[in-house]
């Protein structure tokens, strides 16, 4: 009967995905039918109920409606232009110039909003176009878009660690947010790295010195938007505030930047945002409740412990663990977005790394790193189609122009997986 559920639970969730039912849809369905094969009827339609809203019941999770609401706050409050001047400023004299701006400013305003497609969609509307006029390659101007959109995702404060934090157990998010900001950085550095070679071999030009340009009038223009992270970061590490309550002082300073500084929002704009940002939470949450409901039913069937021995008998050797596990979550990407994603397997995979002696924290930067390179690899990543639409270039024409960052992002996902002083060191030092 067990062995019958689990083969259902798979067959069924894997149908309705792939007709194209959305994917808490498909969670849900699979797994209340999976309950109802192995428990009686009125235990399983309790227990169901009781699980779907018991994994929303928790207090982390007050974070994530917070931050959706800062970047959206973000998102219409213009500051994307100013983040653009101020990557220029540091990426004006080198070789691809544009290429580093687009990257420098993926990062800055991917932390900014926590979103790699909005990081995507307002930097790259400006500089894609922006590197096509002065002679770079439409193909390679999409890929540098879409390489550097995610690291923005992996730089604090991210939701993605939030969620992670919450469905393993309690792993410190404030530890996870600095290891973050080291991946996250060393990614956007192997995009530069390439886009410099790559650039200094066609020759593509330099952004031209305008003097009529202040610096210092574009840092301390960018200064207040920087500010939000820094204030983030830096009141967490002082014990200021906690992670989750940093989440609301990232409302109050966006509110503030976006309505009084700035002077980019208006109240009567305010509805507007707060719709778009109850729409994105209610998503999220939902996805949260059914995923939870599918961990219980998989719990339920013994599929966790089946997978574990199934992995671990493969190998006692970590390092050969640690590549197929990599290998699995590659694929896992490639077809499933980051949320649903962290719900559903780190209650697998993170049994596994606990018994192969790994770090939870360790563990968290690979693991979301690993996804998060999902977004923009074929055949769903979101973040792909995104680039590749907002440089108007079809899928198949960006894929051989991503090659080299595809490489340059898989040698910093080895790096990160197998030496983990890289992910710790940072959380180690601030004794997180």
């Amino acid at each position: 009967m067990i062995l019958k559920a689990s083969i259902i639970l798979i067959v069924v969730f894997a149908t309705l995905l792939a007709v194209g039912i959305p994917i808490a849809i498909s969670v849900a369905t699979a797994s209340i039918l999976t309950v109802l094969l192995v428990l009686p009827i009125d235990i399983a339609v309790f227990t169901s109920a009781q699980k779907l809203v018991t994994s929303i019941d928790s207090f982390s999770l007050v974070a994530v409606p917070f931050f959706m609401l800062s970047g959206v706050i973000m998102n219409h409050g213009g500051i994307a232009e100013k983040l653009i001047n101020l990557a220029k400023l540091f990426g004006g004299r080198i070789p691809g110039s544009l290429a580093h701006t687009n990257i420098i400013g993926n990062s800055l305003f991917g932390s900014i909003s926590s979103s790699a497609i909005a990081a995507s969609t307002a930097i790259g509307g400006v500089m894609v176009p922006s590197q096509i006029k002065q002679g770079y390659d439409r193909k390679f101007a999409a890929a540098v878009n879409i390489a550097s959109a995610p690291t923005g995702m992996l730089i604090p404060p991210s939701t993605a660690f939030i969620i992670y934090s919450l469905i393993s157990g309690g792993t410190s998010i404030s530890a996870l947010f600095m290891s973050g900001l080291v991946i996250g950085l060393l990614w956007a550095i192997a995009i530069m790295v390439v886009s410099y070679f790559i650039a200094k071999q066609r020759n593509y030009p330099t952004v031209t010195k305008d003097h009529s340009v202040k610096p210092l009038k574009i840092i301390i223009d960018a200064i207040p938007s920087l500010l939000l992270v820094i204030i983030i970061i830096g009141g967490i590490l002082s014990g200021v505030f906690t992670a989750i309550e940093s989440s609301a002082i990232a409302v109050v300073y966006s509110l503030f930047l976006a309505l009084v500084y700035y002077k980019t929002l208006k109240i009567k704009d305010l509805p507007k945002v707060f719709i778009q940002t109850i729409e994105l939470t209610g998503v999220i949450m939902f996805l949260i409740a059914t995923s939870a409901l599918m961990t219980f039913t998989m719990a339920l069937t013994g599929m966790p412990t089946a997978l574990s021995n199934l992995v671990l008998s493969i190998s006692d050797n970590p390092i050969i663990i640690l590549l197929v596990i990599n290998i699995i979550l590659l694929l896992v990407g490639t077809v499933m977005d980051i949320g649903p994603a962290i719900l559903i397997f780190t209650p697998i995979f993170l049994p596994i790394a606990t018994e192969i002696g790994m770090d939870p924290i360790h563990f968290g930067a690979f693991f979301i790193l690993n996804l998060s390179i999902g977004t923009i690899t074929p055949p769903v990543g979101t973040g792909l189609f995104v680039g590749a639409s907002i440089a108007n270039v079809k899928i198949e024409q960006v894929i051989k122009p991503l090659l080299p960052f595809y490489i340059a992002i898989i040698v910093v996902l080895a790096l990160v997986t197998y030496i983990p002083s890289i992910s710790l060191f940072l959380p180690n030092l601030l004794d997180l």
